[in-house]
């Protein structure tokens, strides 16, 4: 029942918050350029129409991103809120290779391997429990050779680095232009946040089968991790 209500409240939230996500995202990620353009600078691969999966995919920001560099690439955009998918939708209304699934993807069966996993910003929603589940599913969704790339939010590894990071990302983000308003809704989503330290993640990884794990991104707790399977 806990669980069942921790995805309601997930759901509800940012349910609530569709319209706006997009609007927001560069005066609530002060990194914003680097936290989407790096990530999609190393992805690489062999085929000029890889397969792509967005994990917690929201709105499709990340994907329009990969959109860019493969624009031929076949992605699919599962998320657990039907308004950010409708956006999402709206997003690429004139592309053919987009498919969407609306669902819990840590449940999720898919029915087929990608070349290209990414994620942004979600996964740090789940407990540590559900996230080394979630790294496994990753790992064997993956084709040989495919990578895996997710833009997240982690844990400061002490309690005084973790003050550092949240003083800093307050302090910017109440300076933004942002209206109390949004301030107060960003500030009520970071409830739902169930953190894990950058080591803990990394070591996950490794744990799962993938090789090559590093964090390719760090600013403050914004971080981008990277995996590939070979």
């Amino acid at each position: 029942m806990v669980y069942q209500n921790a995805k309601e409240s997930i759901v509800q939230k940012f349910n609530e918050n569709a319209e706006k996500y997009d609007s927001q995202r560069s005066k609530l990620i002060p990194c914003f350029d680097d936290f989407y353009s790096i990530p999609v600078s190393i992805m690489e691969t062999r085929s000029s129409t890889p397969t792509v999966l967005d994990i917690g995919a929201g709105t499709g920001l990340f994907s329009s991103f990969i959109l860019n560099k493969f624009p031929e690439a076949n992605i699919t955009l599962i998320d657990i809120s039907e308004k950010m998918i409708n956006i999402a939708r709206e997003r690429f209304f004139n592309c053919v290779n987009i498919n969407y699934i609306i669902d819990d993807y840590t449940s999720h069966v898919f029915d087929n391997k990608f070349d290209i996993i990414v994620s942004s910003l979600s996964i740090h929603h789940l407990t540590d429990t559900e996230k080394k589940h979630l790294y496994n599913q990753i790992y064997n969704s993956l084709n040989a050779g495919g990578i895996f790339v997710n833009a997240d939010q982690v844990l400061g590894h002490t309690p005084s680095i973790e003050k550092l990071y949240k003083e800093d990302w307050k302090k910017k983000v109440e300076n933004s232009g942002l209206m109390e308003e949004e301030i107060h809704s960003a500030y009520e989503r970071t409830k739902l946040d169930k953190m894990a330290t950058l080591r803990e993640q990394l070591n996950w990884l490794e744990e799962s089968g993938f090789n090559d794990v590093d964090c390719i991104y760090k600013y403050f707790n914004f971080v981008v991790m990277y995996g590939r399977k070979l």
